[in-house]
């Protein structure tokens, strides 16, 4: 049940402190530029096929027209782009995400000693690698999804709660915790972590909604290493 009170105080504090609030909107405008952007960029380089774009035995040149081109590109990035939201905005809010971690500290866990800061290039590359991460490992689960139709729901929740309670409650302790006792501490809890996990990973499947996600699943690793390391609230 402190589970589900610990989620519940991370979602009230997404609701009144406007800190999260910043971090949800920059990750969101961020995420639709870039991935706007890219839309963009696709759609245009349609434009640059040479025309005709193939020869076929007994048919001849085939040139399909430039506007339904042009309009599947458009609708394939959009499909594209459902998918990659939430990575990509895991990447911007890599960025960002010490600032929630502060947030709840300095509201639940106030005098604590200073945490060890990553710098800019620190959060990106961290960013990067948790968002190439998660692609990587569902790109890879595609075949056991395949395969196991049925039970495709079960390994995808499985799987990303398993990425995100780790990623997130490592996150937490090496904000206290030289790495190696940040590894140990993860280690020992692993089972706490991956159900804190798959609690995080269940509006992944929900477009927009999947965006609150990395604030949400922060916020509340942060309130479980706390108290499994026994900070008094």
């Amino acid at each position: 049940m402190d589970l589900i009170g610990d989620f519940a105080k991370a979602l009230g504090q997404l609701v009144s402190d406007r800190r999260f609030q910043w971090v949800v909107m920059k990750a969101l405008i961020l995420t639709v530029a870039l991935l706007a952007a890219v839309t963009a960029g696709v759609v245009w380089s349609v434009s640059l096929l040479p025309d005709p774009l193939f020869t076929l035995p007994w048919i001849g040149p085939v040139s399909p027209p430039l506007l339904g081109a042009q309009t599947l590109a458009l609708g394939g990035m959009l499909i594209a782009s459902s998918f990659l939201m939430f990575p990509v905005a895991a990447l911007f809010l890599g960025l960002f995400l010490d600032k929630i971690a502060d947030a709840v500290e300095e509201r639940h866990y106030p005098g604590l000693p200073m945490t060890r800061r990553p710098g800019l290039l620190e959060g990106l590359r961290d960013g990067i690698g948790f968002a190439l991460t998660l692609i990587a490992a569902n790109a890879l689960a595609l075949m056991l999804y395949l395969l196991l139709a049925p039970l495709a729901p079960v390994i995808f929740y499985a799987l990303n709660g398993y990425l995100l309670g780790r990623e997130f409650f490592q996150m937490t302790a090496l904000r206290h915790s030289p790495p190696p006792e940040a590894r140990r501490l993860r280690r020992t809890h692993r089972w706490r972590i991956w159900i804190a996990g798959l609690l995080i990973a269940l509006p992944l499947s929900v477009p927009l909604l999947n965006l609150l996600v990395p604030v949400l699943g922060l916020a509340t690793i942060c309130h479980q290493y706390h108290r499994l390391t026994r900070h008094s609230t």
